[in-house]
């Protein structure tokens, strides 16, 4: 199960990347999309929308289950990525190609708390 060492990650299997414009993508990670099984349905945040730390934001649907999606910090949704409505299974395909959502945080410093790669392999390691 890959865990890249360049992200970062919440416990609720988010993943978060700092992109060049200050922007952070997020997504879920590869342990989410493999517990979750075959993507049918995504539903993202609009455009415009302002997160709280740790809101429910979206949702997930696969043929096992539905999850909530939650964001990682706060701030304001700048994109979504539409492809996945017609193509949920992208998730499957790559889990950390497939960004879900695109955020202006509001602060970016609160991406420093947020758990690095090894502290995130950890907690998925405890759940063993």
């Amino acid at each position: 199960m890959a865990v890249p060492a360049d992200l970062k990650y919440t416990e609720s299997h988010e993943w978060v990347r700092r992109e060049a414009d200050g922007l952070l993508s997020v997504g879920i990670t590869d342990y989410a999309q493999e517990a979750l099984g075959d993507m049918v349905f995504v539903e993202l945040p609009a455009v415009g929308r302002r997160l709280a730390k740790g809101e429910a934001c979206g949702v997930v649907e696969s043929v096992k289950a539905a999850s909530d999606i939650y964001a990682p910090v706060a701030g304001e949704v700048v994109a979504s990525n539409t492809a996945l409505a017609d193509k949920p299974e992208l998730v499957n395909a790559d889990a950390f190609g497939a960004w879900l959502f695109r955020l202006k945080p509001e602060n970016p410093a609160d991406v420093d708390a947020l758990l690095d790669a090894a502290k995130y392999q950890a907690t998925l390691d405890a759940k063993k």
